[in-house]
């Protein structure tokens, strides 16, 4: 089995908003999903969500504040899974409550060095 990362994209910066009752549901819904990788014994780092702040290093020492907030997409979080094939993974990935609110999930190989 070959490791694999789940990169959470969202379409804003922002953390979604709701009544606490529906943050709870969606709470739940990562819950159950994270759960069932879980589950089938896939599940390698149950991931984390990513802060909102942070800072961009570039050649020469250059830093600057980011993310930033103007881009289309931002990074939210991310899994490390295993499975057999790239394909497994993408049928792990389907089942990703950030679907529901318009967020994508991007599947890359992990390569050991």
């Amino acid at each position: 089995m070959k490791d694999f990362l789940f990169l959470f994209r969202r379409a804003s910066a922002a953390m979604p908003t709701g009544s606490p009752e529906e943050m709870q549901s969606m709470t739940q819904q990562w819950m159950d999903w994270i759960g069932s990788i879980a589950a089938q014994n896939k599940l390698v780092d149950r991931g984390n969500r990513l802060g909102e702040e942070g800072k961009v290093l570039r050649p020469d020492n250059v830093v600057t504040d980011g993310p930033y907030t103007e881009i289309k997409e931002s990074l939210g979080g991310y899994t490390l899974v295993k499975a057999n094939s790239m394909e497994e993974a993408v049928e792990l990935a389907k089942g990703c409550p950030i679907f529901s609110v318009g967020g994508s999930v991007e599947v890359r190989p992990i390569d050991q060095m």
